[in-house]
């Protein structure tokens, strides 16, 4: 078939055609959950996207475009990904910093300090969004944090279904919010729009609904009868100040940080001094952590040492590690230990595998023109901003519960629509919170996506069981859809317009 013969092909002919690589990714990355369960991040999703880009490239053939035209698409796509790609490795760089330097430890610190039983599920729910906003991921949250918080509230008679509702809105909230969070820079990257533009709007929709979150949990807390049972959080802080020197003063690192995102600094310069400070922080404050990772290059010859590092060069290897291999500080308690790990910039790795994987689907889905025939058709249905809005968090939603996957969320839809928003005057950073605001969060909300499964098996609490309390999860996207058809903070291209 030629490029003339394409044209013969009408609106639904070429729809259905372009359906093939979309089913056919979907039964791939639902075959792989299947298998995989919470794994197939580590490469079978990207396996599936490679095969789905094989489709779409084969059913591109068909319609008479060359390899030339599809590796440029894919090219072209993995390009306009490649400042998110940089951003995830200097965000994996920082979260080593701030680990050693003692920067996480303390605000998880003082998270755990404001427990209190008699609020605890607004407790909860705050403690998990400052160690996510400090860590940028709501698994390793929930993973650590979160089953300390399970069985506080279990001890304290709290129905575990709420208490895990608590955790994940928490959770999912910090993870929007951080910088630090591969999710809160894939969607700016699909939008096209950058970090902190991102970070800034999204706020105006996250704010008001981890508030009404709040005041819910409220509610709920002061209905409930609980006692003073609190050592496991006042456990965790110990084995924290044991390990590591904690200081308000501290903070300041992520003021910096902060100070630089109002400024308007772009992402990789700030994130950048960020890192280096905590490094500085580490050095000068945290000498036994900095001497203990320095012994881990203790050279032996037989059973005496051949050579050990001096303070100087364990500092210099300790920062090097942290942010670029990752650290472990082993406290003696699983859970805390697992807390307090960091894999630096290798951890990233799989992501931006998923990233440049999912980017070749997309871009040779584009490049075929096949994401153009299934947004006509989808199109169809919008008459307005708002019908927009709602047209895209409807499509987050259905990819979380057919491809199983959160960034398939943002990825394919981000790709899909990036155009209307331009036609429509909109600007980008509409198209990235509304990415967000529908797919990142829902995932947890769907038994078979891999968020569901893993944060499910990790708390013990059926997907089902704790879905009505997650009031962020469900509210997140109602807010968006709302903003879009009442047409408030709607930012426009034209930036003589107002919003």
């Amino acid at each position: 078939m030629t490029k003339d013969a394409k044209k013969k092909l009408d609106t639904t002919q070429m729809f259905l055609l372009a359906l093939i690589p979309v089913l056919i990714l979907i039964g791939l990355l639902g075959l792989s959950v299947y298998l995989y369960e919470d794994d197939s991040l580590s490469g079978a999703n990207q396996m599936a996207l490679i095969i789905g880009a094989v489709i779409a490239g084969l059913v591109g053939w068909r319609l008479g475009f060359t390899w030339k035209d599809i590796e440029k698409g894919m090219v072209r796509s993995i390009k306009s990904a490649l400042p998110a790609i940089l951003i995830l490795l200097m965000i994996g760089a920082l979260s080593g910093a701030w680990l050693i330097s003692g920067i996480v430890p303390t605000m998880i610190y003082y998270g755990l300090e404001i427990l209190n039983p008699t609020i605890f599920l607004f407790a909860a729910c705050v403690i998990s969004a400052i160690v996510a906003v400090a860590t940028g991921s709501s698994w390793s949250t929930v993973a650590t944090v979160g089953v300390a918080l399970i069985g506080i509230g279990s001890a304290l008679g709290i129905d575990s279904a709420m208490s895990a509702g608590a955790i994940i809105s928490g959770a999912y909230f910090g993870d929007k919010m951080s910088p630090l969070s591969d999710t809160t820079n894939l969607a700016p990257a699909m939008a096209g729009t950058d970090l902190f533009t991102h970070i800034r709007y999204m706020a105006l929709t996250t704010v008001p609904s981890i508030a009404i979150t709040l005041i819910l949990f409220l509610i709920i807390g002061f209905s409930i009868s609980t006692n003073d049972s609190e050592m496991g959080a006042l456990g965790m802080s110990n084995l924290i100040k044991e390990n590591f020197v904690i200081s308000p003063w501290f903070l300041l690192v992520p003021a910096l940080v902060v100070f630089l995102i109002v400024k308007k600094v772009a992402a990789l310069p700030a994130l950048f001094i960020g890192t280096i400070a905590g490094c500085l922080v580490a050095v000068f404050f945290q000498p036994d952590v900095v001497q203990n990772l320095g012994a881990n290059h203790i050279k032996m010859d037989g059973e005496s040492v051949k050579w050990a590092p001096n303070y100087v060069q364990s500092s210099y290897m300790a920062s090097i590690d942290a942010m670029t291999g990752g650290v472990n500080i082993d406290t003696g308690n699983a859970a805390v230990t697992k807390l307090l790990t960091s894999k630096g910039m290798f951890g990233m790795l799989n992501t931006i595998w998923l990233i440049v994987c999912a980017m070749c689907f997309g871009g040779i889905m584009e490049a075929c023109g096949l994401l153009q025939a299934i947004t006509k058709v989808l199109m169809r249905m919008v008459r307005s901003t708002g019908s927009l809005i709602a047209t895209t968090t409807g499509t987050c939603l259905f990819f979380n519960t057919t491809a199983s996957d959160q960034y398939l969320s943002i990825v394919v839809p981000g790709r899909m629509y990036a155009e209307a928003y331009k036609d429509r005057g909109l600007a980008p950073e509409n198209l990235s919170r509304t990415l967000e605001d529908s797919g990142t969060v829902t995932s947890v909300l769907v038994p078979w996506n891999t968020c569901g499964a893993t944060q499910s098996g990790v708390l013990g609490v059926a997907t089902g069981e704790y879905f009505i309390y997650c009031f962020f999860n469900l509210i997140s996207p109602i807010m968006t859809v709302v903003f879009g058809y009442v047409g408030i903070k709607i930012a426009k291209l034209n930036p003589k317009k107002k919003d």
